[in-house]
């Protein structure tokens, strides 16, 4: 279930039924409705959403869906040779178990709301807000007197885009019209010109609408509809289609509105009406360009639009490219139409618009011209391409960036659409116009897309297992059905008190500056504003150790908090803050890695470990390779974003803090410290956190002192909850990195020695940077034995909001680094890459490079048993025949190992309690340290406490995390909670079961509630405290020596991609995972948190970038702009399995930590992505070493394919977003050697 806050399993529900409903065979239409990227959930991997999907779909033509987890296309003999002899099981959950539904059975819509429904049709409504009016007309004419009485007035049907303008940018609109229930706006008819639709019909209704006209209609009139239904096929997502109309996507003129061009190519028509009368205009590029009289007036509104048939000799085509292939604004997108003379290839009208190039759409008109009358030919397309390039011009530093891809999709959409048409003429005139070569073919059409399948194995518990007992059996998540249902109660859920507030923040829009003066006398007198909170107001200690909650002197990033305003409502506080003015004297900023290392600014000292030696190493190397990688950062886009409730108890400074937090001690001793009262008078609360990654280690606890201390000053409880984009403004995420590397190895492949530098951007504090380095240099060796390594690694100070834990803490990016220069050791010696891999690869007992003792027994097992499962050899077979037979797209395959460390390299970061309670009745209350966030650790803590006092689950409950139970407990991170509070939990029912042996011994067969009243009789205490030291650990930075961690976690991942080359795309097509997870106390939690942690991989390493302007600002503040992986961007085959027969002798019932190992496999696809790239380069002639930055966008691929499209761009020099990655492909330097 993972954090839960985004889990749409009720919408799931009433969305798939009614599918179901609707059609006789539902499955395929039920997978494309899941398929369409609507839900935002990487925590989950998708995989748990897809099988919910799949139970509404019913059984389908491969066995894989009937529950087995084996698919008809798999060998019989199913085992590897590592299962023989175990009882291994496939499948999460029984279907047998799931209730019937009933597909005749509707639900019942409210009969009042029906009732009241048909009244509002009748009359006028008005709605009258503090700054609004909302007016809903009923009839046309109604409607454009309100347009002429208030001309500025927008037109609302779905509020996608004006709310946004009034949320975001603080657009005030005094009078806003809602058309909605205006008839006349939602014609629908067929003419003998085309198809008119009325301006309110929304997104999904034209769909549905082109859907159903374009199969009744032959097919030569429908070339735009098809074009319009290609766009709309990835358009937004099902509840924005659902809401958006088509005349606000045409009024609005977004440049990325992908229905425009298609539109405005098609030669459509506006119908207008005003109170004066009614007229028609073209929907041209001059009308969205907003031209003269090509525009709307002020008092005229769009009734309906026309959309004509098209000609026999018509071809219409529709392109966009997104960073998400569905559910993402377009980077460029395009419409494109051309009229031949009849039965030629001679051409009479042309017509190529593109969005995404500038603010509105723009049109290729003199170069459309110039091409009137030339024959359908090679000769002009490129002709056609370097007109294109001449007309359109996009400077340096363009908004939005990505100058040099932009250009390059102007010719590679218009050598799509050349092909297009010739594979239309050839339909219609075979005898005249050949087939398109082979070559060419594998440029049309999108990647073909199957039903979404999956696979999760792992060990069945042994026969003899009390069937009571849950321990390694796949239980539900405890929460489960609460976060299904909306029942769950998050921090922000909390019901309002009496005389609370709401607080909002002041943040600094400087990167660097001095704070001159804060006046704050306009924010009181707006009213509701209560307040205004500064550093002044502060009694104690003002924030952390190492960052301050109130910013006094100076601020040292745009995002920080200056101060805050308190109000009676949350929109109140916002127009308080939009009322407090700051003077401030500008800085200068450092905000990338290079400038850092410019100006030598760094916090703490370098870190470094270094075995053997280096300069033996590189003289027995027959070849050395130079070279370095960047790595751009990662959002930790928790659903929930930051909430704190703060509630001061009256008396005695006491204080109750509820928080979304993963340290609630931390929140409790610094709360108490800006206060300057002790911690025992701080409690604090999480009930569980709506997904965390590491972002809610240490800025919940900032966020709480702010809180704290304005219900401090104002005595009033305080709710304090981040909107997105301020959340992504302030809280800083994973370290954006720079690598270089100096690499030895020999003609067959084997590593003789890596010097390695590497630098983290660790913003304007120093947070938990030392922690991340420290990982960095520690874990850069992956899976690798390399006899003669030096690491040495730096955090960088600069003025970016401060860098902060996320999951992996370092080890994503160090090991991406690795396995970079790995590939190029490949290239170098024309070795395959998993050869190099092989032969590198850590075996038996080896000590690492700070020398740990480490046995790598397992690491070669998952090797092997991943080779097997996922078919390696001949699939990679299968990839280089395909790219032989396909020009334009290409499939790569990866396999990549994995050796990850986990916890912490200190002991005192090993160490829980628990407290458990048995009550009279036999039931029983386990608290603990660890905090949920959807990992599944509660439900973990239940199954150790059932095991323990040999109780059923349902006994066992679980409240919340809380100071008040449990004080001083560690942060829930390094994968270690549900270890070390599972040893503090098991430690207290050990001493509460023995407490109650001489009771039981006395009546062996008596019930647990018997034995339990017996106690209570004899005043045997049924309360105890667990309590579990932790597992030794430290490291000595001065001899680079320690024993730094508990264990390791294995695994091993391969990933098959495909890939257009014409725009970047791709596709992944199958991951198999086979992980060390030893015996999984849960594997339905375990594998869904390894599923969970690659797909935030696969995000990490191809798509999710993080974007600043040179002055410092984040331009990437909400799923907008910042892309995470959607349902449509994981492998269509997702396979996991655990490890046979392992066993982890040190960790609570021999079980391994899964939180975070699975996060860096990601890279598999990122691998494999960069296989089918070289295979590109290669059979450009392009055949020597490169390297692919990170993430692996759209952008980077294409540019990385080059090709005569590519060459028709200069490269152009401007000026870099901040830790924006380049996209320049970064060629080593080699030095064969002497």
């Amino acid at each position: 279930m993972a954090c839960s806050t985004q889990s749409d399993a009720l919408v799931f529900f009433v969305n798939g039924r009614k599918i179901i409903e609707r059609n006789a065979n539902p499955e395929k239409l039920l997978l494309s409705y899941l398929r369409k990227g609507r839900n935002l959930c990487r925590c989950t991997g998708y995989r748990s959403i897809i099988d919910t999907y799949k139970s509404f779909a019913g059984e389908t033509a491969c066995c894989q869906l009937r529950g087995t987890g084996q698919c008809c296309l798999d060998k019989e003999d199913v085992c590897s040779s590592s299962d023989k002899g175990n009882q291994m099981h496939s499948g999460l959950c029984n279907p047998e178990e799931f209730q019937p539904v009933d597909p005749t059975q509707e639900f019942i819509f409210p009969p009042e709301l029906m009732r009241m429904a048909q009244e509002q049709q009748k009359r006028t409504l008005v709605f009258h807000g503090e700054r609004t009016t909302w007016i809903s007309p009923t009839n046309l004419r109604e409607l454009l007197e309100l347009k002429a009485m208030y001309p500025k007035a927008p037109l609302v049907v779905g509020n996608t885009s004006v709310g946004l303008e009034m949320k975001l940018d603080g657009v005030h609109h005094p009078v806003i019209i809602h058309p909605t229930r205006i008839p006349d706006l939602h014609v629908v008819s067929n003419t003998n010109n085309g198809l008119v639709i009325g301006a309110a019909c929304s997104l999904a209704q034209l769909r549905d609408i082109l859907m159903k006209v374009v199969p009744e209609l032959p097919e030569e009139k429908t070339k735009i509809f098809r074009a319009l239904l290609q766009q709309l096929k990835t358009l937004a997502g099902e509840q924005i289609r659902s809401l958006a109309s088509l005349g606000g996507h045409i009024v609005s003129r977004g440049s990325t509105w992908d229905l425009n061009p298609v539109l405005a190519v098609g030669n459509s028509v506006l119908s207008l009406a005003s109170k004066d009368g009614t007229r028609q205009i073209p929907l041209n590029d001059q009308f969205l360009a907003g031209h003269g009289n090509a525009d709307l007036k002020p008092k005229e509104i769009i009734v309906s639009v026309l959309i004509p048939y098209s000609k026999k000799d018509d071809f219409v085509s529709a392109f966009r490219q997104a960073e998400r292939r569905k559910n993402a604004a377009s980077v460029v997108n395009s419409g494109m139409r051309v009229l031949f003379k009849p039965n030629t290839d001679i051409i009479m009208d042309l017509n190529i618009l593109y969005g995404g190039i500038g603010p509105t759409t723009v049109s290729a008109r003199k170069s459309c011209q110039r091409l009137i009358g030339r024959q359908w030919n090679e000769q002009m397309l490129d002709e056609a391409c370097k007109l294109v390039l001449g007309e359109i011009s996009l400077s340096p530093s363009a908004p939005g960036g990505k100058v040099e891809y932009r250009r390059t999709l102007l010719v590679s959409f218009i050598f799509k659409f050349y092909l297009e048409v010739l594979y239309g003429l050839n339909k219609m005139y075979p005898d005249k116009y050949p087939d398109l070569s082979k070559k060419n073919l594998s440029a049309l059409g999108a990647f073909l897309s199957e039903a979404p399948q999956g696979m999760q194995t792992y060990q069945d518990v042994d026969p003899a297992q009390p069937p009571q007992d849950p321990v390694g059996r796949p239980i539900m998540h405890q929460s489960g059905v609460k976060h299904a249902t909306g029942e769950a109660v998050y921090c922000n859920d909390i019901r309002a008190v009496d005389e609370e507030l709401f607080l909002a923040v002041v943040t600094s829009p400087r990167a660097h500056a001095k704070i001159v003066t804060i006046d704050v006398s306009e924010a009181l007198n707006v009213p509701g504003v209560v307040d205004v909170v500064t550093a002044e107001d502060v009694p104690g200690k003002n924030g952390t150790d190492n960052e301050q909650a109130y910013a006094k002197d100076e601020v040292i990033c745009v995002g920080q908090i200056v101060c805050a305003v308190v109000a009676e409502s949350a929109v109140q506080a916002k127009q308080g803050v939009e009322k407090v003015k700051i003077e401030y004297e500008d800085l200068e900023p450092i905000l990338t890695i290079e400038d850092a290392i410019k100006h030598n600014s760094y916090f703490g000292e370098e870190k470094k470990i270094e075995q053997g030696n280096i300069e033996e190493g590189f003289k027995s190397a027959d070849e050395i390779i130079e070279g370095e990688i960047h790595i751009g950062g990662q959002e930790h886009f928790y659903l929930e974003t930051n909430s704190v409730f703060v509630v001061p108890r009256g008396e005695d400074n006491e204080m109750d803090v509820h928080v979304s937090t993963q340290d609630a001690a931390s929140v409790q001793e610094f709360v108490a410290l800006a206060l300057d009262v002790q911690s025992s008078k701080i409690m604090c609360h999480t009930k569980r956190v709506g997904g965390a990654f590491g972002g809610k280690v240490t800025k919940p606890t900032i966020f709480a002192v702010v809180a704290a201390v304005a219900a401090n000053k104002t005595g009033r409880p305080i709710r304090f909850t981040l909107e997105r984009d301020e959340d992504m403004l302030i809280t800083g995420g994973r370290h954006p990195f720079f690598g270089k590397y100096k690499v030895g190895f020999t003609n067959d492949g084997r590593i003789t020695a890596a010097d390695i530098e590497s630098y983290i951007n660790a913003g304007c504090t120093l947070d938990e940077s030392e922690l991340v380095i420290e990982y960095v240099v520690l874990k850069t060796d992956n899976a690798y034995k390399i006899p003669n390594l030096r690491v040495r690694g730096r955090a960088c100070k600069t003025n970016l909001p401060s860098n902060t834990a996320f999951r992996g803490f370092g080890f994503p990016q160090a090991c991406l680094f690795t396995e970079s220069w790995i590939v190029t050791v490949a290239t170098q010696t024309g070795l395959p890459p998993e050869k190099i891999r092989e032969i590198n690869m850590y075996k038996g007992v080896n000590l690492t490079p700070f020398k740990e003792e480490l046995d790598a027994t397992n690491l070669v097992k998952c090797w092997k048993e991943c080779m097997e499962k996922s078919e390696y050899y001949s699939r990679k077979t299968a990839v280089e025949e395909f790219n032989k037979q396909n020009y334009w797209k290409k499939k790569g395959i990866a396999i990549i190992p994995m050796k990850f460390s986990v916890g912490f390299n200190a002991t005192r970061y090993h160490q829980a309690a628990a407290l458990v309670h048995i009550y009279t009745d036999g039931s029983v209350l386990v608290t603990h340290g660890g905090i949920e966030m959807g990992q599944g650790i509660h439900t973990k803590m239940l199954q150790v406490a059932s095991r323990e006092l040999k109780v059923p689950l349902s006994y066992v409950h679980f409240c919340e995390t809380s100071t008040i139970t449990v004080p001083n407990a560690i942060v829930t991170a390094g994968s270690i909670g549900s270890e070390v509070n599972g040893k503090a939990v098991q430690n207290a029912c050990q001493i509460l079961r023995k407490r109650l042996e001489p009771i039981i011994n006395k009546n062996p067969e008596g019930k647990w509630e018997d034995w339990i009243t017996e106690a209570y009789d004899q005043s045997v205490s049924l309360s105890a405290t667990g309590y579990f030291r932790g597992y030794m650990a430290n490291m000595n930075w001065d001899t680079g020596e320690g024993q730094a961690f508990p264990y390791f976690v294995f695994g091993v991942a391969c990933s098959e991609v495909e890939i257009d080359c014409l725009t970047g795309d791709h596709k992944n097509i199958r991951t198999d995972i086979v992980m060390d997870a030893c015996f999984s106390i849960n594997p339905a939690v375990d594998i869904g948190q390894i599923e969970g942690a690659f797909v935030q991989g696969v995000g990490l390493y191809t798509m999710e970038e993080i974007k600043f302007s040179p002055e410092g600002e984040q331009y990437t503040l909400g799923p907008d702009t910042y892309k995470i992986p959607a349902v449509c961007d994981i492998p269509e085959q997702f396979r996991v399995y655990l490890l046979p027969n392992s066993r982890n002798p040190i960790a609570i019932y021999s079980s391994k930590g899964m939180g975070e190992a699975g996060l860096f496999l990601g890279c598999s696809v990122f691998f494999a992505i960069w296989d089918a790239v070289a295979a590109v380069r290669k059979e450009r002639g392009l055949t020597g070493t490169f390297i692919l930055n990170s993430p692996l966008t759209v952008e980077r691929i294409r540019m990385a394919c080059a090709d005569n499209f590519t060459d028709m761009n200069p490269k152009v020099l401007y000026k870099l977003w901040a830790d924006f990655v380049p996209c320049v492909i970064s060629f080593t330097s080699v030095a064969l050697h002497q």
